[in-house]
């Protein structure tokens, strides 16, 4: 036997060995994936060829694509509507929630540097308060009529003439949803470019103070290049959650006006849950996986690699 495949086998025992004392640590995290992620995604996938009827006992026969092209069939449009909006949230959250995090992250690192977790902890605080909670605060600030917070001010500084009926037409429904997702997350933002601004090295700023470099110069080419991998996993996980809203219309809006301001999610769980398409539900459900797939896919293998600033 050469000492090439003597070598191989030792790699080998050594590599199994270190995966069998690993694995009692990570055997919980394996199963709990398995049974709540990997099973659930093949059912769904199973539902959406299938006339799925809920009832315990009953068939559910299989209609191949029929679920699928009733989708597009839709002489309402709910699905492309649903699309439309989505990447409309992704067009318009992503960039102004990634500005924020940065802008309040740099001001708090560099003008408050004693209340850096005083700030962190208010940042935050949006992040772990319900969601029905601030729905609530929304629906408050955002009411119909004088009596809404929104339009009194409005109204009171001359910027409106008369009330608006915020939820009744479609690009103030939709404002409404934005300024909630901003609100509800620019935080998460907030507080890993915090973290990130501790681990750029002080010597980088005076090397850049002794070339004559301005506040302008020193953030644009010292700051934005060295959070650049922080950029990269910020983005992602932001078109991520563009893409995963759901409380966000469905508190809101509810799809309204005329199912105007629906996305994808909240489609999906008013197709099964209310109408009890679950075939057709399960058909989106299946299309927006594979389309959060290719878009996390393209940005890991394109945006990762190229320069961002």
């Amino acid at each position: 036997m050469s000492q090439a495949t003597l070598s191989r086998k030792s790699r080998f025992r050594t590599g199994l060995a270190q995966w069998l004392n690993a694995l009692p640590f990570i055997a919980v995290g394996i199963v709990g994936v398995l049974v709540f992620v990997v099973y659930p995604m093949i059912q769904n996938v199973k539902v959406s060829f299938q006339e799925f009827n809920i009832l315990p006992g009953q068939d559910s026969p299989w209609v191949g694509w029929d679920n699928y092209r009733a989708v597009f069939d839709d002489p309402n449009r709910k699905f492309m509507i649903a699309l439309k909006n989505t990447f409309l949230n992704v067009a318009v959250t992503v960039p102004i929630n990634w500005f924020l995090a940065v802008f309040f992250a740099v001001v708090i690192n560099t003008r408050f540097v004693k209340m850096k977790v005083a700030f962190r902890t208010l940042y935050y605080l949006p992040i772990v308060t319900s969601w029905i909670v601030v729905a609530l605060l929304f629906k408050y600030l955002f009411a119909d009529g004088s009596g809404g917070f929104v339009n009194y001010v409005l109204l009171h500084i001359g910027i409106l003439s008369e009330p608006i009926a915020w939820k009744s037409h479609y690009w103030s429904a939709m404002i409404m949803i934005w300024l909630f997702h901003i609100w509800k997350t620019v935080g998460w933002g907030v507080v890993i470019y915090l973290a990130a601004l501790q681990g750029i090295p002080r010597d980088l700023y005076e090397a850049a103070d002794m070339d004559g470099a301005s506040a302008t110069g020193k953030f644009f080419r010292v700051t934005l290049p060295m959070l650049r991998p922080i950029t990269v996993f910020v983005l992602i996980n932001l078109v991520n959650g563009a893409f995963g809203f759901f409380p966000q219309v469905y508190f809101i809006t509810a799809g309204g006006p005329m199912n105007q301001t629906q996305v994808i999610p909240s489609l999906i769980y008013m197709e099964a849950f209310k109408h009890f398409h679950f075939g057709e539900a399960a058909a989106m459900g299946v299309m927006m996986g594979l389309l959060v797939f290719a878009v996390t896919y393209y940005q890991m293998t394109k945006i990762g690699k190229q320069r961002l600033f």
